[in-house]
């Protein structure tokens, strides 16, 4: 499980357009949610963890 969302991470941080050291954030919000979305997939959209999807992706995708 983890090794899919790893992979997905990876796709996600590809997809990252970065200009120097500035990210658009509008992107990266959504690059967090993507990643937030297939980690909440990945355990069958159970419930009560929305938060917990979204910091962690937060944590993996934010350098």
């Amino acid at each position: 499980m983890a090794v899919t969302v790893k992979k997905v991470k990876d796709e996600v941080s590809s997809d990252t357009e970065e200009s120097g050291n500035t990210i658009n954030f509008t992107d990266h919000d959504a690059k967090i949610a993507e990643l937030a979305y297939y980690k909440a997939e990945s355990r069958g959209f159970e419930p009560g963890h929305e938060i917990d999807d979204w910091l962690d992706a937060e944590r993996e995708f934010t350098p």
